[in-house]
């Protein structure tokens, strides 16, 4: 089959399309032929070896100490079932599905997962596309949102980075749990943010998003743009400061506001959960989230992918779409 895979930690170029073997669904697996598959940000990340903020050693032990553990990224995808091992009792061949691949390699014609795998059923008629451009940021946002942040109706929460691949989602999600959203964003993105929820949108180009006196309940930076020092002053006296991004000096401070009481930062990372996923699906189904997607581009195009990923200018979802170029695969044995 046909796979992005990157052999050592570099810039986008060093992924490239080449042959790798099929994978096989053990007893308790599922083989998924991928039909579309996000590039995120911690796909670049991963690649590139560019973990934020003290947490080099750490994102090298997970990924590979001297190289790449995991030859073939990607975690977002979207595909059809055409095996299943004899083990396994939730799913079953040709049925559609989407969700996340906690082990990365949905850069690739198939997949192979545990049946427990956090992933739901794709609704009929759904684009894959779409469906691919969800999991990562709409659950990133979900999580932090209504379960790191508590945000509650009426609260007014300023999001950095709101057109951005977690950013988009976070608007909408928000807004959806009834805060008062103020977006921000770079030029020309006004149109589409006041479309996804935002009652007020802010060019950060223009100057401080962030300013004394604002009084927001909620900042959640999605691109490490603030630091808690500069989010408190726009902060309401009992404000909450979520980055998605955070150092281990970071983790002191949260620590010593916690202490002080008042104004918090608030540190977490968003799980890969399937009750996640499924309220993600039916906020999509109900009409209350929508797909934002960058570009479509085919799997040849995946290092370029990975630069406009890196370069953190895309708005929404970047997603690779692999349809068609799946091989047949025989059922497992029953």
């Amino acid at each position: 089959m046909k796979a992005a895979l990157y052999r050592r930690y570099g810039p986008a170029s060093v992924v490239t399309v080449g042959e790798m073997p099929t994978p096989e669904a053990g007893p308790n697996d599922v083989l998924i032929a991928v039909e579309a598959s996000a590039v995120t940000t911690a796909d670049w990340r991963f690649r590139a070896s560019a973990f934020p903020g003290g947490m080099w050693l750490l994102g090298r032990l997970m990924a590979g100490l001297r190289g790449p553990r995991q030859p073939v990224l990607g975690r977002d995808f979207a595909g059809r079932i055409v095996a299943v091992g004899e083990e396994v009792t939730q799913w079953r061949v040709g049925q559609r599905v989407f969700g996340v691949s906690p082990g990365m390699g949905a850069h690739a014609e198939m997949l192979a997962l545990p049946e427990s795998a956090p992933m739901v059923e794709l609704p009929d008629g759904a684009d894959p596309a779409e469906a691919a451009a969800l999991p990562f940021g709409a659950m990133s946002a979900l999580s932090f949102l209504r379960d790191i942040a508590a945000l509650q109706p009426g609260e007014r929460v300023l999001i950095t980075g709101a057109s951005g691949g977690v950013g988009a989602y976070a608007v909408q999600i928000a807004r959806h749990l009834g805060a008062e959203v103020t977006a921000a964003a770079g030029p020309g993105r006004a149109a589409l943010l006041h479309g996804l929820g935002a009652a007020r949108v802010a060019d950060y180009t223009a100057g401080p998003v962030a300013r004394r006196g604002d009084g927001y309940d909620v900042i959640l930076d999605t691109v490490g743009s603030l630091g808690f020092a500069q989010a408190r002053g726009a902060l309401a006296p009992r404000g909450r400061f979520v980055p998605l991004e955070f150092s281990l000096g970071d983790v002191g401070r949260a620590l010593a506001a916690r202490l002080r009481g008042g104004q918090r930062m608030l540190l977490g990372i968003a799980p890969d959960r399937r009750e996640d996923l499924i309220a993600v699906a039916d906020l999509w189904q109900a009409g209350a989230l929508r797909p934002v997607i960058d570009a479509r581009m085919p799997l040849a195009q995946i290092a370029d992918a990975h630069a406009r990923v890196e370069g953190r200018h895309k708005t929404g979802s970047l997603v690779i779409e692999i349809a068609g170029t799946a091989p047949t695969a025989a059922p497992a044995a029953a």
